[in-house]
């Protein structure tokens, strides 16, 4: 028996040992491309800024959404970039990230028809599969909290896209220390998906980032 708990106990240390292993890569591979707004202002043929969706409520984004969106806005403003994807989760009628983000974009001034709308953005992975499959995207400054940063830029170096991060952490959000034992994990389980580079959850027809995005609109 005490030689099976040593067995036991020696294969869950190995899984730590490698779960954290992975996560540090992750974020080691990836720091050097997180960058200031003025560095990011510096960039150029930047094809567009993709904001990632979060959580909305009553027709509005919460506090982290709100944040990505203001500094999508902000870069947008300072010519970092032509246009801007929103990508989210759109997966049923009465939850819609996109529309939300989109609209509170347009009500800060930007041009609609330089918003495009990822309604199939269900996670980091599907938003940046999407990125370079069907908005044909190869150079992009990415939008989202710092922790979050490190997946989304290693999605996107594993994919072929030349993408720096700009982070929105604009306050302290709550519960905080939950999501980044969470994103650990999230970190391995997309390390795995790069390796096999599995299609998105939806795959539509190709739209150009350098189009108008009001044919991203559904209402």
């Amino acid at each position: 028996m005490k030689k099976v708990i040593i067995v036991i106990l020696s294969l869950v240390l190995l899984s730590i040992v490698g779960i954290l292993t992975v996560n540090f890569y992750v974020i080691l591979s990836t720091k050097d491309r997180i960058i200031s707004i003025e560095e990011a202002k510096k960039l150029n043929d930047i094809d567009c800024i993709l904001v990632l969706g979060a959580g909305v409520y009553q027709n509005k984004p919460r506090p982290m959404l709100e944040d990505r969106i203001l500094m999508g806005i902000d870069l947008y403003n300072n010519k970092v970039a032509p246009k801007i994807i929103m990508s989210g989760d759109h997966g049923q009628e009465d939850y819609d990230e996109v529309n939300v983000m989109k609209n509170y974009a347009v009500d800060a001034g930007i041009d609609s028809s330089d918003i495009f709308m990822d309604h199939a953005g269900f996670s980091t992975y599907d938003s940046i599969y999407r990125l370079k499959e069907i908005f044909e995207v190869d150079k992009v400054v990415i939008v989202t909290q710092k922790y979050h940063l490190y997946r989304a830029l290693y999605i996107a170096k594993e994919l072929g896209i030349e993408a720096y991060g700009v982070s929105s952490n604009l306050r302290e959000y709550p519960g905080q220390f939950k999501r980044e034992i969470r994103e650990i994990l999230a970190r391995d389980k997309d390390l795995v998906k790069t390796i096999f580079k599995p299609s998105s959850t939806y795959i539509g027809e190709v739209i150009p980032v350098t189009g108008d995005g009001d044919i991203t609109n559904d209402k």
